[in-house]
């Protein structure tokens, strides 16, 4: 029988225990460390921590930035919607190619602004060919009249606005008589022949709006 001394003082009992294939504390047999417990992955850890009060926080600073630039767009514009536009250019090109007399209103004073412009005078190939002339312009009234002029009974800007249209009267405007239309729009127009030319006055603006325009017509003269 071995004699019995202190504990620890016996080889045994001086290091751990290691089974037969020498594996230690936390080591598997054959020596490779054993696998931690598994637990929430990364993934799963940040959608916990992503609640209804992150989520508000984290789209805070994207939704002041919308707003900042909603706010500036927003001082940057005008006022005044209304957009002028350069319409004697047109007015110059139109005169080199129409075979009547061009009539257009001149001096219609403060408060018009004329908006569009156009004219089909680059198109013609020869001396006689029609010409449609259309200018628009923002009224003193806040509203919107149009001007045609063309030698074409079957220009659109014509048609678009006489097809339909109902006689309502006759109006005297500086001495002239122009026939007066309700359109199906409901909209008053003004119209009247000077030789081969069928002008036209039209839009939303007030029958003394459409007469003020009507009363400015006269033959143009290039600068």
């Amino acid at each position: 029988m071995a004699p019995s001394g202190p504990r620890g003082s016996r080889p045994d009992e001086q290091l751990p225990a290691v089974d037969s294939a020498g594996a230690g504390p936390g080591t598997a047999p054959g020596g490779a460390p054993v696998a931690a417990q598994p637990g929430l992955s990364p993934a799963e850890v940040r959608a916990l921590k992503f609640t209804a009060r992150n989520m508000v926080w984290s789209l805070l600073p994207l939704t002041v930035l919308i707003l900042g630039m909603v706010w500036w767009t927003q001082l940057r514009q005008p006022d005044d919607p209304v957009h002028p536009v350069e319409i004697d250019s047109s007015l110059f090109l139109t005169a080199q190619h129409v075979g009547y007399p061009l009539l257009v209103p001149q001096d219609l004073g403060p408060g018009w602004q004329p908006t569009s412009v156009r004219t089909d005078a680059g198109a013609a190939e020869s001396p006689g060919d029609p010409v449609t002339l259309q200018i628009g312009w923002y009224t003193p009234g806040h509203e919107y009249a149009g001007y045609v002029i063309s030698d074409d009974a079957g220009a659109e800007p014509l048609t678009h606005v006489l097809d339909g249209a109902r006689p309502a009267g006759t109006a005297q405007v500086g001495g002239t008589a122009w026939q007066r239309l309700t359109t199906e729009r409901g909209e008053t127009a003004l119209t009247r022949t000077q030789g081969t030319a069928t002008l036209l006055v039209t839009g939303s603006a007030s029958e003394q709006e459409l007469e003020t325009l009507a009363g400015a017509v006269r033959p143009y003269q290039a600068p």
